[in-house]
């Protein structure tokens, strides 16, 4: 495999686990980087990294710390000598990619992240005490299998008209897969319509909240005035946009696009088209799980030239060796 000729994808929130990006540390690279983001988050990452999954489910730690192991997956694949020619994240992976991309330092990042995660979980506490602390009362989230991605966008329309109030396509994952957003009460019954409607399953999400929908607003009162401090440059490599599933241009839009991208859907079957027409070889998950494998198998994106495009593990030491094997 040609090392210069692949693509980063970073995953998001709901694939961090205890302990991940640990057995990178002896890269001198990856050092610096908790280094740096344990005196951005004050406190020592590698202790962050390793806490039990409760803790690492909360909003405003799983953001920062996903973060850190993501760019400390590219970091150890630079040591490699891997060199993206394209990068692109899903949801919270998308501020590993800037990163990537030259488009904000690693510092900054950090910055922008643990602000991110810290405003999206106020948010998230307000709308459960809304709700009596009763998280099953709660707006949430709830992945529709069975129904394409624009059949569930036209039923939402549709039903918003009829009177049907704070449902949103949150996700558009795969052809198999939307993620919808919602009001419990919205969500129930969407949940019922949707069967209706031919989805085969509807699984509620156990998440913090309404996440890439308007109902998340609110946010942006706590992450705009250290947006604003921070300087976003020209993309030195491609990126790729969750908000408009194309490339991103330039720093200024980069910039508007995180503003967006908070009550946006993650338009993921359109960015993976996308990064697929670029024609590289092979697309590597950068960073912890394997989610962003299993929705680019279900898409199975074509590559310019008419063949299909391989994707890799490389959230590990031990995946970061196989590659290509």
């Amino acid at each position: 495999m040609n090392k210069q000729n692949v693509v980063y994808l970073f995953p998001g929130q709901g694939a961090q686990y205890s302990g991940m990006a640990m057995d990178l540390i002896e890269s001198a690279a990856v050092k610096s980087l908790f280094n740096a983001a344990s005196e951005i988050f004050g406190k020592d990452v590698k202790d962050i990294l390793q806490s039990d999954a409760d803790n690492l489910k909360r909003t405003d730690v799983s953001q920062p710390v996903i973060t850190v192991a993501n760019l400390a997956a590219a970091a150890f694949l630079g040591d490699q000598g891997y060199k993206p020619g394209a990068c692109a994240g899903f949801s919270l992976g998308e501020y590993a990619a800037l990163v990537c991309a030259g488009i904000v330092s690693a510092e900054d990042c950090f910055r922008l992240v643990k602000t991110r995660g810290e405003a999206m979980q106020r948010v998230s506490d307000k709308l459960r005490e809304a709700a009596g602390g009763d998280m099953s009362a709660a707006p949430g989230m709830a992945a529709v299998v069975g129904l394409v991605p624009d059949q569930v966008e036209e039923l939402i329309a549709k039903w918003k008209a009829e009177g049907l109030k704070d449902l949103y396509a949150a996700n558009i994952n795969s052809p198999k897969q939307v993620v919808v957003s919602g009001t419990a009460a919205a969500l129930t019954e969407a949940e019922t319509r949707f069967k209706e409607a031919g989805a085969k399953r509807v699984i509620r999400l156990q998440v913090a909240g309404p996440f890439h929908s308007p109902l998340m607003a609110d946010a942006l009162e706590g992450f705009m005035p250290i947006l604003e401090k921070i300087t976003f440059n020209d993309p030195c490599i491609t990126i790729f946009s969750n908000v408009t599933g194309k490339k991103i241009s330039s720093g200024a839009e980069a910039k508007e696009l995180a503003v967006k991208q908070i009550t946006n859907p993650v338009r993921w079957v359109d960015e993976q088209a996308s990064i697929a027409a670029c024609g590289f070889e092979a697309c590597l998950e950068v960073g912890p799980g394997k989610v962003l494998q299993g929705l680019w198998k279900d898409s199975s994106p074509v590559g310019a030239n008419g063949s299909e495009i391989s994707i890799y593990s490389a959230g590990t030491a031990e995946d970061i060796a196989k590659i290509g094997a």
